[in-house]
C-alpha cells in the first residue's frame, strides 16, 4: 500500500514569502513609529525607532517559528 504523502514545495518556493513578510511586518511597523511621532510632536523620532526594532524583533521571531516547525515536519 503506496502511502500519500502530500507534494513539498522547494525550498525556494516555501520561504521566498518570508522575505516578503518580513519587509512588509518592517515596513508597516516604520509607518506606526512615524504616524505616532507625528500625533504627539516627538522630535527625537524615537517612536519611529523603538516601533521598527521591534518590528524587526517579531519578523525575525516569526521566520524562526516557521523554520522550526518546518524542519520538526521533516
Amino acid at each position: 500500500m503506496e502511502s500519500k504523502k502530500k507534494p513539498k514545495l522547494s525550498a525556494f518556493a516555501k520561504y521566498s514569502g518570508i522575505a516578503f513578510q518580513m519587509g512588509i511586518t518592517i515596513y508597516l511597523g516604520s509607518l506606526l513609529g512615524q504616524w505616532l511621532d507625528e500625533k504627539y510632536e516627538n522630535q527625537d523620532e524615537l517612536f519611529s525607532k523603538v516601533v521598527t526594532l521591534l518590528a524587526v524583533f517579531l519578523s525575525m521571531y516569526l521566520v524562526i517559528k516557521q523554520v522550526v516547525r518546518d524542519s520538526k515536519n521533516m
